[in-house]
């Protein structure tokens, strides 16, 4: 796994209260603020920047130039080229991934073309009616607008350098030019920012100071158009006097001032970005680069494994052995205390033998700040599980790329609103800050593995049992086909009848289909067996098959091959009558076989955390009054055991 570096950034607000007496009769425009006149100059700065790099100019170049052109100090100027160049490093890979994912997309439309015409080419042949004939060409029409369409947006993307930039926002700059917002609404987000890296040789930041005084932030913000030169150096370059500065209060939040003020205390170097709203706040960005490389994850004692899921995410406490392990008797699961607007918001539903499910229903529709918020309440409460258990987090790799989007509405709309990316990356860098260690492995068919070995096995939902798959396969064990797998595709193929649904493509008797799924899986199986863990996770595995044959059956009601796992599906294939509504309802008329018990799916309320519950402890029992929601501690915020 690669080393990364933790970057954390805190968004504060600056006050500004003295202001320099005199302004710049060059630089200065209209009645703004000296502070103005200087983000100004450095968004232009940093633009002429960008196209001097277009044109290979060099760093000492665009530096003396700058600082004659602007007015402003080497530093500012320096930071405004190196802005520059991570926006055309960034722009540079963008046109290389549309690149491929064009020709991926291209690729596949082209196959599609294909199929299409053959289809075409035998329906002309058996002389078919010509409603279906028509129909077929008017799809060979649409398949062949949609390669040449893919062909001229290839051709543009390797045309062109790179795509091209919109200083102060394209979204905003097509609503300019609709009508729906002002011209100087774009123009002040085109020069409201501000910017200068950290120097630890300089006390911190050379032009942008934060002081800690009698428990108090102040900053100070060098004003560089305002000084004079007063010579030139030993290299020619300007030498300027000592510059004003525009001094305020910083407010910060509450929960990352002490370290502020240890980075303060040590005199580290932090980065320092002014944003300008519309509104006329200041907005600051202080970021500190805390240089913790995540350590490897050590798996002698297994490790807490998690499936992303679009509602929330899928726990297991996976042994050091690859088994599923039961919770300790004092993990608690916070209950965030800004999440109770309605019954259900933040839901804990627990299973037997060391499964749980978190799930957020927001999450699905929210949009946002308030999905962001949402993932990071998820993320804290994941790491601090695994925190208290002392396990290492092992999750999934996923990617849902655009080159995967294509005329499929559904799985591009689920592809689309899938938050993975945030959920993934937040419980990564809550990991890295927390000193948990974790590992991404790769998610191929852990939801189709677990669902064909591990979900009747354990009586849990597909999540559950694609999170045990997700740590198995962190902590290195193979997935095997096993003797019970072959004894139910035995089951299969004597029970071939199906009853009737309404479901599409659903009938009765085996169809072909199936049938040819049942063959490569069983000459696959042969085989599976003795491959190692990369070639056992291989795209067109045993696994692929075994998927396959899942969607081709469509949820088989076959005599002892029903979803065992979901409890509706028992009851009513037993005949039994359905059991009362409740949790405290009889654990053998939910579907479970006697002596397990299991807890029901309780939602949360904001002022009653609960005890995870386990088999032979009884229902959920809410935390003490005052205690700590995880350890049961009273008034520590820390999470070790009580």
């Amino acid at each position: 796994m690669p080393k990364r570096k933790l970057v954390i950034t805190i968004t504060g607000e600056f006050f500004p209260e003295t202001f320099p007496a005199f302004r710049s009769p060059r630089r200065s425009r209209g009645d703004e603020d000296p502070m103005a006149t200087e983000m100004r100059l450095f968004s232009a700065c940093m633009r002429w920047a960008f196209n001097r790099l277009l044109e290979g100019v060099s760093r000492d170049d665009i530096k003396k130039a700058g600082q004659e052109l602007f007015g402003l100090n080497s530093r500012y100027v320096d930071d405004a080229r190196l802005q520059a160049g991570a926006l055309l490093d960034s722009r540079k890979k963008l046109l290389l991934l549309e690149i491929e994912e064009t020709e991926a997309k291209l690729s596949r439309a082209r196959r599609k073309l294909g199929l299409a015409m053959r289809k075409l080419t035998k329906a002309e042949k058996k002389g078919a009616a010509p409603g279906e004939l028509e129909k077929l060409h008017l799809l060979v029409r649409g398949r062949q607008m949609r390669v040449a369409s893919l062909e001229k947006k290839l051709a543009e993307l390797r045309a062109c350098a790179i795509p091209k930039v919109i200083f102060g926002g394209r979204k905003l700059w097509r609503r300019v030019c609709r009508g729906r917002a002002a011209r100087e609404e774009w123009q002040a987000v085109r020069k409201n920012r501000l910017y200068c890296r950290g120097d630890e040789t300089k006390g911190g930041n050379p032009n942008m100071k934060v002081t800690c005084r009698d428990g108090e932030f102040r900053l100070a913000v060098t004003i560089s158009h305002l000084s004079e030169q007063a010579g030139e150096d030993a290299l020619g370059r300007p030498k300027m006097s000592r510059a004003p500065r525009v001094e305020g209060r910083l407010w910060l939040p509450e929960k990352h001032r002490d370290l502020v003020r240890v980075w303060l205390a040590m005199k580290l170097p932090y980065t320092v970005e002014l944003v300008r709203t519309l509104e006329g706040r200041c907005l600051v960005h202080l970021a500190f680069d805390l240089g913790w490389v995540v350590r490897e994850p050590d798996f002698a004692k297994g490790c807490l494994a998690l499936d992303t899921n679009r509602d929330g995410m899928a726990l297991c406490n996976v042994g050091a052995s690859g088994q599923p392990e039961r919770w300790p008797g004092d993990l608690r699961i916070p209950h965030p205390g800004n999440l109770g607007k309605y019954r259900g918001e933040f839901q804990v539903i627990t299973y037997p033998g060391g499964f749980l499910y978190i799930r957020i229903p927001d999450l699905q529709y929210a949009r946002g700040f308030r999905r962001k918020y949402l993932i990071g309440v998820l993320a804290k409460v994941i790491v601090d599980v695994a925190k208290f258990l002392g396990k290492p987090i092992a999750l999934e790799n996923l990617d849902f790329g655009k080159d995967r989007l294509d005329t499929n509405s559904k799985f591009n709309r689920m592809a689309s609103n899938f938050p993975f990316a945030g959920m993934v990356e937040a419980v990564c860098r809550r990991a890295a800050k927390e000193k948990v260690a974790f590992k991404l492995v790769p998610a191929q068919h852990t939801s189709t593995i677990g669902y064909w070995k591990y979900m009747n096995r354990f009586a849990v939902p597909v999540h559950c049992a694609a999170a045990l798959v997700v740590g198995r396969r962190a902590i290195g064990y193979r997935e095997r086909t096993t003797r019970e797998l072959k004894q139910l595709l035995d089951q299969i193929k004597q029970n071939p009848t199906r009853k009737v649904s309404s479901l599409p493509r659903e009938g009765e008797g085996m169809t072909r289909r199936v049938r040819a799924c049942l063959k490569r899986v069983e000459r696959k199986m042969a085989a599976h067996n003795g491959f190692t863990l990369w070639q056992q996770e291989a795209f067109y595995s045993v696994w692929h098959d075994f998927k396959q044959l899942a969607l081709a059956l469509r949820r088989p009601r076959l005599a002892g091959v029903g979803q065992t796992g979901r409890r509706p599906n028992r009851t009513r294939e037993a005949g039994v009558k359905p059991p009362p509504e409740g949790p405290h309802s009889p654990v053998e008329a939910r579907g479970f076989p006697a002596g397990r018990r299991s807890v029901p799916a309780v939602p949360f309320r904001r002022s009653t955390p609960v005890r995870v519950g386990l088999p032979g402890r009884g229902p959920l029992s809410p935390c003490p009054s005052g205690a700590n929601q995880i350890s049961g501690r009273r008034r520590n915020p820390g999470l070790g055991p009580a």
